[in-house]
């Protein structure tokens, strides 16, 4: 199957960003704490400012905003869990005071912005690093080997109105990896089959986030949710798939055994 020449044409960029980003992620990662604590917080606050931009409400309320956002989930964590809820909350109402506009779409991103980034932080605290370093390379597989997949088997669009580049080749390739991730883990941590389960599932959930975010994207008529990253557009661009599956997890830690027990 002959490849369109600029197929790959941004993938030393895109290899060079992401490497970066990997780094930097890994490395709070790794050390977890308030290193991890803060880059999550940074990145929420990057992440609402960028929503704010692209929902056209005007650099300054999108500073504040943004600020808003960091300065809540900081305080969050400093309180006990149900404590934190409120100001996790608080970031998306807020909008409906500052912004004249997009206000439904502020709220809608904003808690999911939020309360992904909230477990997040819970996630690392309570189940350390193993755990964490899984959910990231679910995430990382899914993206990867759908970015692969989409671009060398090609064929028909998963959803062309709101994603244009993404094939179900890459959208199942994506699956396919993250239950492979699942299956490693399952073997290494002694866990149960329903592990492969969850990362499939965390693996839709991220791609959920994706075209989420496309779908934003497409209704305000902007290519990328800033220009901070080369090759990639902006944070949001790189988390929205991050999103999607941490508040999905959080959700599977709250009603189900984790990490899944064996049969």
């Amino acid at each position: 199957m002959a490849l369109a020449r600029d197929s790959f044409s941004d993938l030393a960029v895109r290899i060079g960003t992401g490497g970066v980003i990997a780094a930097v992620g890994l490395t709070a990662v790794w050390l977890g704490g308030w290193w991890f604590t803060g880059l999550v917080v940074l990145v929420a606050g990057v992440l609402v400012w960028e929503l704010v931009r692209m929902l056209d409400g005007g650099p300054r309320r999108a500073l504040m905003l943004g600020g808003m956002a960091a300065g809540l989930l900081l305080v969050a964590k400093l309180l006990p869990p149900g404590l934190g809820l409120p100001l996790v909350m608080l970031a998306g109402i807020a909008g409906i005071a500052v912004l004249e506009k997009n206000r439904t779409l502020y709220i809608v991103f904003t808690a999911l912005i939020m309360v992904s980034s909230f477990g997040l932080i819970l996630h690392r605290d309570n189940f350390g690093l193993q755990w964490m370093v899984w959910l990231v390379l679910v995430v990382a597989a899914t993206d990867i080997f759908g970015y692969f997949a989409g671009r060398i088997i090609g064929g028909p669009k998963f959803w062309p109105k709101v994603s244009p580049k993404k094939t179900w080749s890459g959208t199942i390739a994506g699956w396919v990896a993250a239950g492979l991730v699942g299956a490693v883990f399952m073997r290494l941590t002694g866990s149960g089959i329903e592990l492969i389960g969850i990362s499939v599932a965390l693996s839709m959930a991220s791609q959920m986030g994706d075209i989420g975010e496309s779908a934003v994207k497409r209704k305000m008529g902007v290519k990328d949710s800033s220009n901070l990253l080369p090759g990639h557009g902006g944070l949001f661009d790189r988390f929205d798939g991050m999103l999607g599956a941490a508040l999905l997890l959080l959700l599977v830690e709250s009603v189900a055994e984790f990490p899944p027990l064996p049969l």
